[in-house]
């Protein structure tokens, strides 16, 4: 366990988990020179918005080190946050890219790439308490974008939000309190590989939801 309090980032050599802690050491062999640690938030200190995703991809965020970056799902995310004006600079794929965002934040639910993508309950339970301090470090956050269910769930048990209250569809919207300020929470399915190739999320579905949030922020 660490003795010192939680902050909004989990350290590269977070305990927590030990099944997560066994893949990153197992990773560190067979992959030297990949990222292999928590992989912390990107974005504005000062955003908006939060977008919310599972856990890194082993060959996207775990290997560069930057949420949604070097990836499939990473190229559709990154070019309709810059469609919507919520980028500076170009994608390249990678941490040194030069990219910056404006008025947004991203982050993993659980913050270590965890075995076929999949992490399991204790693992989200034990890294929820970054996503809640996440949160908290965010002074204008009005809105967050929570791609798939788990996200979601994990992003509603951080607030202390009963699951049951607002259930996840794509493009639904809900409104709650948290830290003394109203929030608007979007729901989009994930913007992985699999969901575009089965149809289950187009771009036009996904951006849809940025429209969404684009109106909001204006109002």
């Amino acid at each position: 366990m660490m003795n010192k309090a939680i902050g909004p980032e989990a350290p590269l050599d977070c305990p927590l988990c030990p099944r997560l802690v066994d893949f990153r050491h197992a990773n560190e062999k067979l992959y030297p020179a990949f990222h292999n640690a928590p992989v912390s938030s990107f974005g504005s200190d000062d955003a908006r918005v939060l977008i919310v995703g599972l856990a890194p991809g082993l060959k996207g965020a775990n290997q560069t080190g930057r949420p949604f970056t070097g990836d499939y799902a990473g190229d559709l995310l990154y070019a309709t946050l810059s469609k919507f004006g919520f980028v500076d600079g170009q994608y390249g794929g990678h941490a040194g890219d030069g990219l910056s965002l404006n008025d947004v934040m991203i982050t993993n639910a659980v913050r270590c790439v965890p075995p076929q993508n999949k992490p399991v309950g204790a693992e989200m339970n034990a890294c929820r308490p970054f996503l809640t301090e996440r949160l908290k470090a965010l002074p204008r956050l009005a809105a967050i974008l929570c791609l798939g269910k788990i996200s979601h769930d994990n992003t509603l048990r951080a607030m202390g939000e009963r699951v049951a209250s607002m259930k996840f569809a794509h493009q639904a919207a809900h409104d709650f309190s948290f830290n003394g300020r109203t929030i608007r929470l979007f729901d989009s399915y994930h913007c992985s590989r699999y969901n575009t190739n089965t149809g289950r999320l187009t771009e036009t579905m996904f951006e849809n939801v940025f429209a969404d949030i684009r109106e909001f922020l204006s109002n």
